[in-house]
């Protein structure tokens, strides 16, 4: 029988690309926005808003699983808005009896502490984000619903949303011209194709049933073991070989924060460029098997391709 999965964050990049992997599937696909869009690619639109806990439930109903893969606009009030849309999540869950599935990142975790991160290492983070994000884990936890956390690296992809990718390494509706870097060369960091994660995604929702209550996966997307990997794969996409990265200013970022919200996100987060937080992803692939991976040339030309930056 065909399953229903609610998501909400579809017109975002987690979001959008959990629930065109989940449509392949063969789900049926429901997606609640504040602006339904009016195009017919499979998803059933619901207008609403994630912090209507009546407009939530209302989309749930009937749901076999619901994907939070939701965030306020541009980051703004996220310390404010985002447990209470968790909490209307939850409640929708525990009322139709639906899995719920929530995208974590590696913000849970002390960088300073933790190079190589498990699904149950010890959760300390250093900032107030990652703060948040454990409360978030812990608020799922408490609540007694079923659920799957797969926890991801920095996410690049052709419909990204918010990330450093499109919004600081490279300038969208641009050609790239230089790329700039905000981590330190020699230090690793972890990348996720959304594609890939939404992949990921749909396969542990496939087996959902055979899973713990409470199931925790990491993606280790690819790993940049020296800070250079990413930057060199958009320089041969660019046809640029020899374009070199310049590194992010970090010492000029506070001057822009006052008018811009996400640069204010942005900044806490300079610790993940300083120290490497690797995931370890064995649990995933021990539930789903190999890790969804597309080729890094391919990913990051789609990617670019879809930012009008290169020329498709």
């Amino acid at each position: 029988m065909t399953k229903t999965v609610l998501v909400l964050g579809a017109t975002g990049g987690v979001g959008g690309e959990t629930a065109r992997a989940l449509l392949a599937h063969g789900w049926r696909v429901r997606g609640l926005a504040r602006r339904a869009p009016t195009t017919g690619d499979g998803i059933e639109w619901v207008q609403g808003d994630a912090l209507d806990a009546d407009a939530v439930l209302a989309a749930a109903r009937g749901a076999d699983a619901i994907v939070h893969a939701v965030n306020p606009p541009g980051y703004r009030d996220w310390a404010e808005l985002v447990l209470p849309m968790l909490d209307n999540s939850i409640a929708a869950a525990r009322a139709t009896g639906a899995r719920l599935a929530l995208p974590g990142t590696i913000y849970n975790y002390d960088p300073a502490a933790t190079p190589v991160a498990l699904p149950d290492s010890p959760q300390h983070a250093a900032t107030r984000k990652g703060a948040i994000r454990v409360a978030m884990e812990q608020r799922i936890a408490e609540s007694g619903v079923r659920a799957i956390i797969l926890r991801a690296g920095d996410f690049f992809g052709p419909r990204p949303g918010n990330n450093w990718f499109s919004q600081g390494m490279v300038k969208p509706g641009q050609p790239v011209r230089s790329i700039l870097y905000p981590g330190k060369r020699g230090i690793g960091h972890g990348w996720a194709y959304l594609p890939d994660l939404g992949e990921a995604f749909a396969r542990l929702l496939d087996i959902e049933a055979s899973l713990p209550d409470l199931a925790r996966y990491h993606f280790a997307g690819t790993w940049d073991d020296d800070g250079t990997v990413i930057t060199r794969a958009i320089a041969r996409a660019t046809g640029k070989p020899g374009l070199k990265p310049s590194r992010l200013p970090w010492m000029l970022l506070p001057l822009i924060a006052p008018f811009n919200p996400t640069m204010r996100e942005l900044i806490e987060m300079k610790p993940f460029w300083e120290h490497p937080v690797k995931l370890d992803n064995a649990a995933l692939v021990a539930a789903i098997g190999p890790e969804p991976h597309t080729p890094l040339d391919q990913a990051v030309s789609a990617t670019l391709t879809a930012l009008d930056c290169i020329p498709g």
